[in-house]
């Protein structure tokens, strides 16, 4: 792997000069952002012995066998801690796990396309590129490798510090990575060319390109969101003190437009921020619910995930005490309190519809109806929690990821269908 000596900033005394590179200020095509970039320097079931139970099943032995999936990819030793869908086709997941590696596979049938070795401990992100043709995997360690997924070959790697998050840019070959030490990190791939935003010595713990594919929102271990600009490398917004968040940033989601961001903390906290202005339009929690975290305290109930409707004025707050909050965007009244019986992982709305699905610690995958707030569906089939879930463009499939060492399809059933 080549030197990051020439590709990261150089601090000359106290003042830190950064070459950045040059973005183009129209909108951005695929072609034209890749070229603006430059290069720089910078279980079986026990037997029962009462012979009067033979041939029937309990309760939690029935509920232990259902399995609601469509298929069940085996692949992994180890737990599955993330999945992506290809944005091109919806016909491709990707998956990685504790066992160091990640796999590509086909949804239809679970065959496995693409395996991404070489990782030297758990991938936790995994993600395609814009167009499909790439895919990015990352570890803990902070070694990411990129595959051009027709060819099965990598065409890139780099190693950076402890990996907390990873994104392709939504219309270009360009990817994106925060680190443990408060780095933003994007390179051109496969060229590689190089640049970093540095910010205080913390954890950059989310992190999301919005969609104009020129600014970036940055969410850090110290409560504060920065808005960075691709072209100039410079942060438009600071959302600290007040504004920021009392502890760390857990998750955070945009808009269509990308004119409003939401972001989640561990203080149990939504913020609503204006993406323009950079000032806090909204600020949302909820008493804790019935389904508590490991310790009954106040902090055990961080916001876990967070996401807008696109068809209706709705967002949706999930929490650790399995509380999921839906709030109308307009009023900022909430409208629909839906319980969980564990933890939330993760949210997502669909696309064209007003349903948001929800993953828990117990295994299950929900939908609701944002509008009601009535829970249309349940799919179980996981032995272990489900850490991570995606659902597909038409809404017909989910899925998921869990720590019982699987990941599931999911068809999703409802009657308007």
């Amino acid at each position: 792997m080549e030197s990051t000596e020439e590709n990261v900033t150089e601090l000359h005394g106290d003042e830190e000069i950064i070459e950045v590179i040059d973005l183009d200020d129209t909108d951005p095509g695929p072609d034209d952002l890749a070229d603006d970039l430059e290069d720089v320097d910078i279980e079986e079931p026990a037997e029962d012995d009462d012979g009067g139970d033979e041939g029937w099943e309990t309760e939690d032995e029935m509920e232990a066998e259902q399995d609601d999936s469509e298929l069940t990819f085996s692949r992994h030793t180890g737990s599955v801690f993330c999945v992506s869908l290809d944005p091109a086709t919806n016909s491709l997941a990707v998956t990685g796990g504790g066992d160091d590696k990640a796999y590509v596979w086909r949804l239809s049938d679970g065959e496995l396309l693409l395996e991404c070795t070489g990782h030297k401990d758990s991938v936790t992100c995994a993600v395609f590129s814009y167009d499909s043709s790439l895919v990015a995997s990352g570890d803990m360690s902070g070694v990411i490798k990129v595959w051009r997924v027709e060819t099965k070959e990598e065409v890139w790697s780099f190693e950076v510090g402890d990996l907390e998050w990873l994104e392709w840019h939504p219309c270009a070959p360009v990817l994106l990575a925060g680190t443990n030490d408060g780095s933003v990190w994007m390179w051109k791939i496969p060229g590689g060319d190089c640049k970093t935003f540095q910010s205080p010595a913390c954890q950059a713990t989310s992190g999301k390109v919005l969609p104009d594919g020129k600014r970036a929102v940055v969410g850090y271990e110290d409560g504060t969101v920065r808005v960075w600009d691709l072209k100039h490398g410079n942060a438009i917004h600071v959302i600290k003190g007040q504004d920021g968040h009392q502890g760390a940033l857990t998750c955070l989601a945009c808009n269509q437009d990308g004119s409003l961001v939401l972001t989640g903390s561990v203080d149990g906290r939504a913020k609503l921020i204006n993406t323009v202005s950079g000032k806090v339009v909204g600020v949302f929690s909820v008493e804790g619910g019935k389904a508590k975290g490991p310790h009954d305290d106040e902090e055990s109930n961080s916001v876990e995930s967070v996401g807008f409707c696109n068809v209706q004025p709705l967002i949706a707050v999930a929490y650790l005490d399995g509380t999921l909050a839906i709030y109308d965007l307009s009023t900022q009244v909430l409208r629909h309190r839906c319980q969980h019986e564990a933890g939330i992982v993760r949210l997502q709305w669909e696309d064209s519809s007003s349903v948001v699905a929800t993953c828990s610690l117990d295994g299950a995958l929900h939908l609701w109806d944002g509008r009601s707030g009535n829970m249309l569906s349940e799919y179980r089939g996981h032995t272990g929690e489900i850490l991570d879930f995606a659902v597909n463009r038409e809404a017909s499939l989910a899925v998921t990821a869990s720590g019982d060492n699987q990941a599931k399809v999911f068809c999703l059933q409802r009657p308007d269908r």
